[in-house]
């Protein structure tokens, strides 16, 4: 606040007042002697070249002439705003070697700063540092003054230094220069060098030095600062008191603050102002508004601040019933006209879920500024809707409404809940076109919609074009990479992250999914012993993340602990349920839902959906039946479409095709294309053609582009043996532009992940890899081992290898097997799902090499040991 009150007062000193605070008398610089016949001959010569420098020559000769000061002439164009003819005048008495004086520069200086105007203030300075070698006070201030306001601390520092005698208003000016573009603790150490030099404090200073320990905050030398003010009897000025009230408030000791206030021998409206927001800054909105009943009580007429802070902690606290006590305050004293009032209702209605009333109190309004369209956009984007989102920014461009930085992020959002690309290019367009893109909050927004809309590489693009990134930046570009299934690049993110800005739990949560999605042990490891050492193990969804990291890389023994040594919500019971899940341990799964029963905690949709799966591929069919009836009587959980596709896949897998498509015909909800896809399966499982046609038939009339559909359909032609039908299935892919993404296996050794893609011929082992595998191919041929004519190296379009697996984990087990001591464990993580072939080949590598391989595919995992698999050889065939 000091700031600006010390900066406006400078402001707003007419251009050609010669006033400041300082005891010097101004020095002038004096015209030199001129002989004024022979030089104006010699000069009119020189300046024929343009008709404008004549013409304004010829002016300035003429008021030499008749014995006037030409630097009268340029104060009065100061004084009367003419910027540009009082610079042509300026560069006129330049040129004809006229001393300019002090007082014309100082008015030129104030006029540039009155008028924003940035480059011809740099103009102005460029011809005082050639003609004047020693600043003095007055000029000096004039500079420091102009910088400030422009922003630019560079210039001011320079003008600072150059100043041979510098007053309080001087320090006073960079000081808050310093506090308002949040360089805190520069702005500390300059008042304490204004104090070693034996410059007094004044008014203007304690304020701009309060609002910068509030800024940081830094509560140990507010309190300093506030023995200054009593030492430098300052103690029942107002403005000084009240800024220590919000010095005090930003740092959190809201009883100091009110002792403050208390104390105040005078108070005007801001004392309580702030006061009031500093209590529902510190979450004591109670206090606040009892604080509000007493301004009343003393007849302290409220004003907008006051109104503003009300509406807001009525928003914190989200309570509606308050609200609308407070918007009928406002209606009845007519702050309801106001425009900021007018948002700030919006704004607290939206937050508490009340979008009926934000819509009418919008609707209602008179005049609208951005704001208000960017309170209503965020708010139907922060209640989960954004197509009224995008609707409303849209009506806000035909109403001629310039966007702001809040609002192209808000829109962001909610194209990327939409996926509306080309409407998010559009906006990225417009936020270049405007420099709003310079804002980290619209970048970031840029990369989380890109990320959304399957665009990574337009968000690294963004990325790497932020100049200051935040965390925020790091931490969406991390997420967007592992949606995007490229978890490898993650890691890699989060070590530059780590070198430059300290993560949150947001960005650890965002790795440790990374990790789980390829296997990497050894980093997820590494991220739990961080959390450890910096006591954050405990926050947010941290606990949970690290329970699935160990989940998914198939250390249910690690995962267990970590079960066990926090507190157990649903979500941790569900990820548990999914261990057991993916391993076909339909038993333990049951026995673990009875247990999260016991313990009193009461299992959500996604707890039945586990139990479910896990009853499904264990065979446990009249137990998932049970389970499936007892949601709603016993659960009060309303069975969705996700529970009818585990029953029908419950059904399918135990070869009950029948009764699973009797059970889609008697479905109270319209099946979706996951319903069909679940008899599809079973159809492929069984080799049931004529119901899998009729199931794929549902599912291409609702959904034609996901791939995993013609995949099934693929497979239960091959598997049938008709491979015309899989030619035209795989010709229908290419001409709807389906794609297969290919495969890729990852391997943890020595801490460090590997990655594999099919038909891998680029890594440096590759050569020692292939050899590995042949060796193992022939000596599956020598032994009558089926898999071994499906190698990889096989290249028959129609064969009956998996011609969706690639196989890239054959080229990671290899890669293990090479870089490890004998005996080690493999550990294996694929994107896409095993094919038989890999399958009966890693049974038979298991054995000659006596070590434990683990795979684990997008549905399960599968633990080789002495050429047995956990899936009891039926996994491999039960693939989408």
């Amino acid at each position: 606040m000091a700031v600006s009150l010390s900066a406006a007062k400078a402001s707003q000193i007419p251009p050609n007042s010669s006033d400041l605070p300082d005891s010097q008398s101004p020095k002038t610089h004096k015209p030199k002697n001129l002989n004024l016949s022979s030089n104006l001959q010699t000069r009119q010569l020189s300046f024929t070249k343009t008709q404008e420098t004549s013409s304004s020559l010829l002016a300035t000769c003429s008021s030499i002439n008749t014995q006037k000061n030409p630097n009268d002439d340029l104060q009065k164009l100061c004084l009367h705003g003419n910027l540009e003819k009082a610079l042509k005048l300026l560069e006129s008495i330049e040129e004809l070697d006229i001393s300019v004086e002090e007082d014309s520069y100082i008015a030129l200086l104030r006029l540039c700063e009155w008028k924003r105007a940035r480059e011809e203030g740099a103009r102005v300075h460029s011809y005082v540092s050639k003609s004047i070698t020693h600043l003095s006070v007055r000029l000096g201030n004039a500079l420091l003054s102009m910088f400030v306001r422009f922003g630019n601390l560079v210039d001011a520092w320079y003008v600072f230094g150059r100043m041979e005698e510098r007053n309080v208003f001087s320090w006073n000016v960079l000081l808050g220069g310093y506090a308002k573009a949040g360089f805190f603790d520069e702005a500390l150490n300059l008042y304490h060098r204004m104090l070693w030099v034996g410059i007094r404090p004044d008014v203007y200073t304690f304020p701009c030095v309060l609002r910068t320990c509030g800024g940081v905050p830094d509560l140990a030398r507010g309190r300093e600062i506030h023995v200054h003010v009593v030492r430098f009897g300052f103690e029942s000025d107002v403005d000084v008191l009240n800024a220590l009230i919000t010095m005090y408030t930003k740092c959190g000791d809201i009883g100091n603050a009110r002792l403050v206030f208390d104390r105040m021998p005078r108070r005007d409206r801001i004392s309580w102002n702030a006061m009031i927001a500093g209590y529902f800054e510190n979450e004591e909105c109670l206090e606040g508004f009892r604080l509000f009943l007493m301004m009343q009580r003393f007849s302290i007429v409220p004003d907008l601040m006051t109104m503003t802070s009300l509406i807001s902690a009525c928003e914190l606290l989200g309570d509606d019933r308050l609200g609308k006590a407070i918007h009928g305050y406002v209606i009845k004293t007519d702050f309801g006209d106001d425009v900021s009032v007018d948002n700030s209702l919006v704004q607290m209605y939206s937050s508490i879920g009340y979008l009926e009333e934000a819509e009418k109190v919008f609707s209602r309004m008179e005049s609208k500024d951005v704001m208000s369209w960017t309170a209503m956009v965020s708010g139907y984007d922060h209640n989960e809707l954004p197509d009224k989102a995008v609707e409303t920014y849209k009506t806000m461009e035909l109403q001629g409404v310039i966007p702001d930085e809040i609002t192209i992020a808000s829109v962001l959002t909610a194209c990327a809940c939409l996926g509306h690309l080309d409407m998010g290019l559009k906006l990225h367009e417009l936020a270049i076109r405007t420099r709003l893109i310079s804002y980290v909050i619209v970048a970031n927004t840029l990369i989380d919609m890109y990320s959304k809309c399957k665009c990574v590489d337009k968000a690294l693009e963004v990325f790497h074009r932020i100049p200051e990134k935040n965390i925020i930046s790091w931490t969406s570009i991390i997420l967007g990479l592992r949606i995007n299934n490229r978890c490898f690049d993650a890691l890699i993110y989060f070590r530059k992250m780590k070198q430059l800005v300290k993560p949150n739990s947001v960005t650890l949560v965002s790795v440790l999914s990374a990790c789980a999605r390829i296997g990497a042990l050894m980093a997820g490891k590494e991220i739990h012993a961080h959390v450890l050492r910096t006591g954050v193990a405990f926050e947010g969804f941290l606990p949970n993340a690290l329970l699935d990291m160990y989940v998914r890389c198939g250390r249910m023994g690690p995962a267990w602990n970590q079960f066990n040594s926090n507190e157990k919500d649903v979500a941790a019971w569900n990820i548990l349920l999914t261990g057991h899940a993916q391993r076909r341990q339909g038993r333990l799964a049951v026995e673990l839902f009875h247990r999260m029963v016991d313990s009193q905690v009461t299992p959500d949709e996604i707890t039945f959906i586990l139990l479910l799966c896990a009853c499904s591929r264990s065979g446990m069919v009249t137990e998932g039946l049970e389970y499936f009836s007892s949601m709603m009587p016993y659960y009060y959980i309303t069975p969705n479409l996700k529970h009818y596709a585990c029953v029908v896949d419950l059904l399918g897998r135990a070869g009950r095709l029948d009764d699973a498509h009797e059970f889609i015909r008697k479905m109270p909800i319209n099946p979706d294309a996951a319903i069909w896809g679940a008899l599809l399966n079973a159809c492929r499982l069984h080799r049931r053609v004529d119901l899998g046609e009729l199931a794929a038939q549902h599912i291409f009339e609702m959904d034609e582009e996901s791939v995993g559909y013609y995949i099934l359909l693929s497979k239960l032609y091959s598997d049938s043996d008709r491979w015309d039908e899989v030619a035209t299935v795989r010709r229908k892919m290419r001409e709807r532009g389906v794609i297969v993404d290919p495969g890729c296996s990852w391997v943890e050794v020595k801490g460090k992940v590997h990655a594999f893609l099919s038909g891998d011929s680029f890594h440096p082992q590759v050569k020692e890899i292939c050899a590995v595998l042949e060796g193992f191919y022939a000596r599956m041929k020598g032994a009558g081992f089926g898999g071994a004519e499906r190698g990889p190296t096989d290249n028959v379009e129609a064969s009956k290898a998996d011609i969706f697996c690639g196989h890239s984990e054959r080229l990671a087990i290899a890669f293990g097997l090479i870089n490890t001591a004998p005996g080690t464990p493999i550990w294996v993580t694929k994107n896409l799902y095993m094919c038989q072939s890999c399958h009966d080949t890693v049974k038979f590598i298991s054995t000659v090499v006596r070590r434990e391989i683990s795979v684990r595919d997008v549905e399960e995992y599968h633990h080789f040991k002495d050429g047995i698999c956990s899936c009891g050889d039926e996994g491999y065939c039960n693939k989408t």
